[in-house]
């Protein structure tokens, strides 16, 4: 692992921790980076990253509207996971469905709608020079 992927790694387990320790008494979803490796496609010219997260939502809880700076691929790994992008109607997704993310859009609904837990494995594309991964949408 070359030095800088070391540092970029740093910091987005940095920045997952801080974001759920800020979020603590919001009660937000947990995000626990899983792994950043950087590829050979690139975006908008730019040399990327994949970063892979596990993010958690306990029942009822949900996400803030946010957008990524590239594109999203997730998998739900157990529960139910209700999910929405742009002005698109909001789905129920169960374990072993898949969902995508064109990347700047608005991921407008993020919940846990069911009783359990809910875990969803995503991958985020992103340029590398990347200051944000989550880019949180305004409150009106």
């Amino acid at each position: 692992m070359t030095r800088g992927t070391m540092m970029v790694a740093a910091g987005i387990i940095l920045g997952a921790v801080g974001i759920t320790a800020a979020r603590h008494d919001e009660k937000h979803e947990t995000v626990r980076a899983l792994a950043v490796r950087e590829i050979a496609e690139k975006l908008d010219g730019k040399e990327t990253n994949a970063t892979a997260v596990e993010v958690t939502f306990e029942p009822g809880q949900a996400g803030a509207s946010h957008r990524h700076p590239g594109p999203a691929f997730g998998y739900v790994l157990e529960g139910e996971y209700e999910w929405a992008i742009n002005d698109h109607p909001a789905k129920v997704l169960k374990a072993g469905e898949t969902f995508y993310e064109p990347g700047g859009c608005l991921h407008r609904v993020s919940r846990n709608p069911g009783k359990v837990n809910t875990r969803v494995l995503a991958w985020v594309l992103h340029p590398r020079d990347a200051t944000n991964r989550v880019i949180p949408e305004p409150k009106r």
